[in-house]
């Protein structure tokens, strides 16, 4: 089939059945529900042949200077004739001088390289049922409590010390879709974390912690309220977290390089680091 004959468009609420339908084929476990919530903090596009959906990508903004680039499938029939790197063109032109982060597969390693994304860790997927002897891993939780409207400033400020970035959109969406946890050491919150439904069941993410002794502390306190629950944990393999959520019963199933392109932005102010994902498309 020549290029020229699929449409690069728009995507909007129109295509979401043909995206869902091709990340089904792909293997993806995304809901309709999910690839709706990123369509709605991104802007996105669809390769059409005629009618069908052929391929996908997002570019998710997070003000003026970063953005991610995710939902990346081009269909198996299509593969190997170019589309990939037409999709990913279209989404760093919209992209513009952001500094510009995905995660990267497996097969979309060679395609990312070339267009001169850099590889900075990797992330390390975890899923399943928790054990019914996770009690021998879990940790207390003293200290946490449910989140309410008025800590969404305070969670929205950790969340910026640690990635750098602004996220209040990302964050209102998660409050409003799923629940937050925080942690308070004193009169201080020092940590936050949530859970909503993803997939086949429900994923944990993100969790923001000074340390990993807090990072489990919040993940504790919301792996406790799901038990029998299928959940995932997108975990960056700095975070140290991965042999703590396997004794906790979610196996690590995969993964992918984080990588980024254009300009750096400053560093995190800190303490505050990522221990988990809001999902590998969102960072």
């Amino acid at each position: 089939m020549d290029q020229d004959m699929i449409d690069l468009v728009a995507c909007d609420e129109s295509h979401l059945d043909g995206a869902l339908r091709l990340s089904r084929e792909a293997g993806w476990p995304h809901r309709r529900e999910d690839w709706a919530m990123v369509l709605s903090l991104s802007q996105g596009f669809i390769a059409l042949q005629g009618d069908t959906v052929v391929g996908t990508v997002m570019m998710t903004p997070f003000g003026t200077g970063f953005a991610t680039i995710n939902m990346v499938i081009v269909a198996a029939t299509m593969r190997g004739r170019g589309l990939g790197r037409r999709l990913m063109d279209a989404a760093l032109r919209a992209c513009g001088k952001r500094e510009c982060r995905l995660i990267a597969t497996a097969d979309g390693l060679p395609l990312y390289e070339k267009l001169g994304f850099r590889g900075t860790h990797e992330i390390c997927q975890h899923q399943g049922i928790l054990r019914a002897d996770a009690a021998l891993a879990s940790i207390p939780t003293s200290g946490m409590e449910w989140a309410h409207a008025g800590d969404f400033t305070a969670i929205a400020d950790i969340d910026r010390q640690a990635l750098g970035i602004d996220r209040r959109p990302l964050l209102h969406l998660l409050a409003e879709t799923g629940r937050m946890a925080l942690l308070r050491e004193g009169n201080r919150i020092v940590g936050y974390g949530a859970l909503r439904q993803f997939g086949r069941g429900e994923v944990i993410g993100p969790v923001i912690a000074d340390n990993p002794a807090q990072a489990q502390t919040i993940l504790s306190f919301l792996m406790d309220t799901r038990p029998g629950a299928f959940l995932r944990v997108d975990t960056p393999l700095p975070g140290g977290l991965s042999p703590w959520l396997a004794a906790r019963g979610l196996a690590e199933v995969g993964g992918g390089i984080a990588m980024r392109k254009g300009p750096e932005r400053p560093a995190p102010t800190g303490p505050a680091q990522s221990f988990a994902l809001a999902s590998q498309a969102l960072g």
